[in-house]
């Protein structure tokens, strides 16, 4: 995919990726944090785990395409060619714990007498580590694209 209606798909696209992402990071710390919001929004977490991970790769290889277009290219836009890579494992990260807070919630539906406090913490540990590495890493991303085409807006 490369243009969508004559748009650089790239610049659709990643729109999705800048909320998306961050969003599904912020959910999988909240369902992490309290278990009354896990019951309610588990299954919400996990399809937008899977968009970010199926909008990942069409992202970027709609900005490949786009960096294939220039010959020569500025160090800013190399930079944010590499960091683009980045993304795949933020969003398989962002999958891996929408999945396994799933199977908490479903060993919890199951079995709701038996406490696993260990896996609890273990979980939430995982969700803060992955949801704030994911927002980090799409801030870096975004900003140096956002430099790349705009250039240093604010100091």
């Amino acid at each position: 995919m490369t243009t969508i209606v004559g748009i650089p798909a790239h610049a659709l696209l990643v729109h999705g990726i800048v909320v998306f992402a961050p969003l599904t990071a912020l959910l999988e710390i909240l369902c992490a944090l309290w278990p009354s919001a896990r019951r309610r929004l588990v299954w919400l977490v996990l399809a937008l785990g899977v968009g970010v991970t199926v909008l990942t790769p069409l992202t970027t290889s709609a900005g490949e395409w786009l960096y294939g277009r220039e010959a020569q290219h500025s160090p800013i836009l190399e930079t944010h060619e590499q960091r683009g890579g980045w993304m795949i494992f933020f969003s398989l990260g962002l999958l891996a714990v929408a999945v396994v807070q799933a199977v908490q919630h479903w060993l919890e539906s199951r079995s709701p007498d038996q406490p696993r406090m260990v896996f609890a913490v273990v979980v939430a540990v995982l969700a803060v580590v992955v949801g704030l590495t994911a927002i980090v890493g799409v801030v870096r991303i975004g900003h140096s694209g956002t430099e790349a085409k705009w250039g240093v807006i604010s100091e």
